[in-house]
């Protein structure tokens, strides 16, 4: 009998992996579970929201790609508990026996304590597709004019992005006194603060929550702010913060901590158990979690393989046309840094550099050919003879790599 090994989520972690334990494995049976019914990327959610997209259209995988690698998807199934012991999954329907399972749960969205937003029937998060096919039906079915928004970051800016498409009202609250307080520096929020504004957006910065009103059917109709103001709204997203989920684990015996325990190779405390992506609580980041499910698949199958790119503080985002990367912590008070800011009409720029080392960079606007400052971030590359005898914004590939004889790119510092 061939062996079954399972994956628990089709997110970018469980999607790697089962592509890689496919190459690896054409005898074992490959089953993977999932809440939803449609594979979707996350970063696309706000373009389903906003009708750009259909729930199909949402997919980053070919149409046929679980018949090209004869797996089989369990959709909207629910993985409920974990016993390694008998090796078997509790599941809403029954029990998934395995040889080798993977945990790619992802994450879930934090609903703040404040008070009727953990018992209301029209708070949402806006995490995965069913997150945002509830919102869509929120807003048809109450033909909704103004929803409140926790937290504008970027998970906030998405959903109010989608909201907007539709003609709805959003005021967005962000504790934190500008806007995307992460990713960016004053005069970066600024420029997107002005867009969101100049398309019917409402921020309240440095100012929280503290009570909402609900009336007789247990809906939110009001949330009351830190000052005193009540603003009206149909319903209410939160989107500060998400913890990794693993609530569903609870009893399995499973080392965790934040996130599901995992050493180098993506290995529980459990025997033939393996975790990858936000599950772990490593990085919240794409590529890191595809990276983080083949490391595992490939495991899995035998091929010792470690998990060693660990770096994750990247980000890009792109709202009303107007791009920003984000490479390390921008906002970091680096004691004898050394800051570059250069600004131009189409773009802003900024860096940290700290004996010789580039700290983070954050560029708003043009961010093409912009690859290499992760690898000098990243590896901690000291740039010091080259800012000698040019800007630090014009260094470029070829400042590190040069074509071998073989064609072959060399590091050459």
């Amino acid at each position: 009998m061939a062996e079954i090994y399972v994956i628990v989520g089709t997110g970018a972690a469980g999607m790697a992996a089962a592509e890689r334990i496919r190459l690896y494995k054409k005898d074992v049976s490959v089953i993977m579970m999932s809440i939803d019914e449609h594979s979707h990327s996350r970063c696309m959610l706000h373009k389903f929201l906003g009708g750009e997209r259909t729930e199909e259209e949402l997919s980053f995988v070919e149409p046929d790609f679980f018949e090209k690698n004869e797996i089989y998807w369990g959709k909207g199934q629910k993985a409920l508990g974990l016993d390694p012991v008998k090796k078997q999954i509790r599941m809403e329907n029954g029990y998934q026996p395995y040889d080798k399972l993977l945990i790619a749960t992802g994450s879930v969205f934090g609903i703040p304590p404040i008070n009727n937003f953990r018992t209301a029937s029209n708070v949402y998060g806006f995490r995965d597709l069913s997150d945002a096919q509830k919102i869509d039906e929120a807003v048809k079915r109450k033909h909704a004019k103004h929803v409140f928004i926790v937290g504008s970051g970027l998970v906030g800016l998405d959903v109010a992005t989608g909201l907007m498409e539709r003609g709805v009202k959003v005021t967005i609250a962000e504790m934190a006194q500008r806007v995307m307080p992460l990713q960016t520096d004053d005069t970066a929020a600024r420029a997107y603060q002005e867009r969101f504004e100049a398309h019917g957006a409402r921020f309240l910065l440095g100012i929280g929550a503290s009570d909402s009103i609900v009336n007789d059917q247990n809906e939110i109709t009001a949330v009351v702010l830190s000052t005193g103001e009540t603003v009206e709204c149909d319903f209410v997203v939160c989107a500060a913060g998400v913890r990794p989920n693993i609530a569903w684990l609870e009893g399995s015996g499973l080392a965790m901590e934040r996130g599901v325990t995992v050493d180098s190779h993506m290995r529980t405390s459990a025997p033939d158990v393996y975790a990858a992506g936000d599950v772990t609580g490593l990085s919240g980041v794409w590529p890191n979690a595809m990276d983080m499910g083949r490391i595992a698949a490939s495991n899995m199958c035998g091929a010792d393989t470690e998990y060693t790119d660990r770096y994750c503080m990247k980000n890009t985002s792109n709202f009303f046309g107007l791009q920003m990367l984000t490479i390390g912590d921008i906002n970091a008070q680096v004691e004898g840094a050394d800051i570059y800011v250069k600004e131009s009409r189409n773009c802003y720029k900024k860096a940290v550099v700290k004996d010789g080392v580039l700290k983070s960079i954050l560029i708003q606007g043009d961010i093409s050919h912009t690859g290499h400052w992760q690898y000098l971030i990243k590896n901690g590359i000291n740039i010091s003879d080259i800012i000698k005898r040019k800007e630090v914004f014009d260094i470029t590939y070829g400042d590190f790599f040069e074509v071998d004889d073989m064609g072959e790119y060399q590091y050459h510092v």
